[in-house]
């Protein structure tokens, strides 16, 4: 085994799936070698609080440019690509011909007629697992080829997203410009990113919910990123709308909401990365694959059927008032000690 490794991750090319691939991510940094994250541009700045020492390669989707700029990388950090392990959490073929074209041998799921790219394919486990599970097993396997430290057998319960000091002031500043309280809101999540085997992704009852909270006294707010500003506003025209946040600051923003309303989507699992209180809505996924990998999440609804308004209701009022109480045992608790 090389004395200089060097480990390349490549992550997966969605929010959600970023999210959910935390616990990879820190089993790699447990070795205490030197890691690079290849992701979308994006992920830069939701794992800003997590991976602040890594090298990080932004990948485009163009396998040219995401080649010339890994190969340039090991040039700066004058590294040779045989003393380099690369792991693959992504099926695509694309994911793993980028490292095997930068030359760094690579680890990933043989899939899609992948084998012939990898240096060592694994085979994906006989049972189904959740992606944490599968991502976790995978990652695993390929520390153990390396004769590596592999850590626990089970990624732990928490994904552990921890947003920045300045993220959580951004959060707190969009708060405060619209006259928000800490903990006095609920925040929701109307939209969500193309279909699911060709079906809509977004639950049809948010603006229903949104107006009957509201009847209550209740605060809702939302925000979608720019591309989702329009969809947000069909779908829950009453609700608040905040300014455009970064992903690590909308991160943040999920821990100040008293409850997060969403669909399975990348903010449900953003929410449960930073270990916020969510009701997550199901019509047209399994969560027993793609749900959030949380304990403070409930989870209405199924891959055939969406959850009624009628249902969703009383389990937002049980959790906030749940939240409530809390929040009011924990007054008296300080203000007796």
């Amino acid at each position: 085994m090389p004395s200089n490794l060097r480990l390349y991750v490549r992550l997966p090319n969605w929010v959600g799936d970023v999210c959910m691939s935390l616990p990879s991510l820190y089993v790699l940094q447990a070795t205490g070698l030197p890691l690079t994250i290849c992701a979308r541009p994006w992920a830069r700045d939701l794992l800003a609080g997590v991976a602040p020492a890594q090298d990080f390669v932004p990948m485009r989707g163009a396998w040219r440019a995401d080649r010339a700029a890994l190969r340039q990388q090991l040039r700066e950090r004058g590294a040779s690509a045989r003393d380099c392990r690369g792991l693959s959490l992504p099926d695509s073929l694309s994911s793993a011909a980028v490292f095997r074209l930068a030359g760094i041998p690579t680890a990933g799921y043989r899939d899609d007629g992948r084998s012939l790219l990898l240096r060592w394919p694994i085979d994906k486990p006989g049972t189904p697992l959740h992606a944490v599970e599968s991502w976790y097993y995978l990652t695993r396997k390929a520390l153990t080829y390396w004769g590596l430290p592999a850590g626990a057998e089970q990624p732990g319960p928490a994904l552990g997203l921890t947003p920045t000091a300045d993220q959580g002031m951004a959060a707190d500043a969009a708060l405060a410009e619209a006259g928000l309280a800490r903990g006095g809101f609920v925040l929701i999540a109307p939209t969500a990113t193309g279909l699911h085997r060709g079906r809509n992704k977004v639950w049809p009852g948010f603006d229903a919910l949104t107006r009957r909270l509201q009847a209550q006294g209740i605060d809702v707010a939302m925000c979608p990123p720019p591309s989702e500003v329009d969809e947000a506003r069909r779908n829950a025209p009453s609700a608040r709308l905040l300014p455009a946040l970064g992903l690590g600051a909308f991160a943040a923003l999920t821990t100040r909401a008293a409850l997060v309303v969403c669909n399975d989507s990348g903010v449900s699992h953003v929410a449960a990365a930073a270990g916020a209180r969510q009701v997550t809505l199901f019509g047209v996924t399994e969560r027993d694959r793609t749900g959030p990998w949380s304990r403070d999440a409930v989870c209405l609804g199924s891959s055939q059927h969406w959850p009624a308004v009628e249902e969703v209701e009383p389990a937002v009022l049980a959790l906030l008032q749940s939240t409530e109480a809390g929040a009011k045992d924990g007054a008296t608790a300080g203000a007796a000690g």
